[in-house]
């Protein structure tokens, strides 16, 4: 699953539910090991590791995500779907997405159990908040940051799954006590159904397909006050209102145009590809770049008013004018 975040949340968040332990916006950096290839459904390989040297690995909370170094140099990004309180081995899950970028197809078909990954993190933008109940709404590999969520809410949770076929659906051997809907036995689910099942002041969390978000968004308005909606989306959005603009590299003297429906930092990767980034959706901070001239449309949810006036979030903001020069 190639989880690039994009999380919105509505109503009333409380502390975490999980054990203490501070987001971090670079994470760690980690050399793991493939210790074990699995199917979890017909097209979505589950894959654990541990870490190379042996040594317990980070700490983690429902949610979190970790990005992945392939051999190939492609960066993915995967939630965590195994146990929180192990800490010998990080579990992710890639669903085969053939007409992708290659990411997924190179997980499927080149990774083997004792290759080394590195990894870095793991980060959390998708938080399980403390409430009195939960209502978690997942379709097909949306369930990996939600399969964690599900064990540490309890008899506090309930879990509605949805996906094309029970073959195509990861992990159902975990989730006796869920609410299964398959496409082909029941049809695609009404999402606004059944958030209005929520409870009074239940915190509702929602991934999945674009369809199945946008549903749940339109329906964070109708829940009751006392609840707050959580969604978390698998790939960057689109640029809206963007305009054509150019690009000055300091550091390096490269130039670069920034087409009106491409972002920063995908251009910026043209001419260096190795640039940071991870969630590509502003707000992790990973892509943050110093501005050394021009005015920027700031469209992140990370940087502060003072950080704005000479930074900027690669993978979301651009030029408010015709060009920005940067200290890259």
């Amino acid at each position: 699953m190639d989880a690039y975040k994009r999380v919105f949340v509505s109503g009333i968040a409380a502390p975490v539910l999980s054990p203490p332990n501070p987001v971090r916006r670079s994470g760690f950096e980690l050399a793991t090991v493939v210790e074990k290839l699995e199917w979890a459904a017909a097209d979505v390989l589950a894959v654990t590791l541990r870490a190379a040297d042996g040594r317990e690995l980070p700490r983690w909370r429902p949610g979190a995500h970790v990005d992945v170094f392939l051999p190939s140099g492609r960066q993915r990004q995967y939630s965590l779907c195994g146990d929180p309180l192990d800490r010998g081995r990080y579990r992710i899950a890639v669903r085969l997405i053939p007409e992708g970028e290659g990411g997924s197809r190179e997980v499927h078909e080149g990774l083997w159990v004792g290759d080394r990954v590195r990894i870095r993190g793991p980060r959390n933008a998708f938080t399980l908040v403390d409430a009195p109940s939960y209502l978690f709404v997942a379709g097909g590999i949306g369930i990996t940051p939600i399969l964690p969520m599900v064990k540490a809410a309890g008899d506090r949770g309930r879990l509605v799954y949805a996906g094309r076929s029970r073959e195509s659906m990861p992990f159902l051997d975990e989730l006796p006590d869920a609410d299964i809907r398959p496409d082909d036995e029941v049809g695609p689910p009404d999402v606004a159904a059944i958030i209005a099942r929520a409870e009074p002041g239940a915190a509702v969390y929602v991934c999945g397909p674009p369809a199945m978000l946008a549903a749940a968004q339109r329906c964070r308005f109708e829940l009751d006050p006392t609840g707050s909606l959580h969604t978390e989306r698998f790939s960057a959005p689109p640029v809206v209102d963007g305009r054509a603009f150019d690009l000055t590299l300091a550091r390096t003297g490269r130039s670069v145009r920034v087409g009106a429906d491409e972002t920063a930092l995908t251009a910026v990767r043209r001419v260096l590809p190795d640039v940071n980034y991870s969630c590509r959706q502003g707000f992790c901070g990973t892509c943050k770049v110093g501005v050394r001239a021009g005015a920027v449309d700031h469209r992140d949810r990370l940087l502060t008013h003072a950080e704005r006036a000479d930074r900027m979030l690669l993978c979301v903001s651009r030029a408010a004018g015709d060009a920005l020069v940067l200290d890259l």
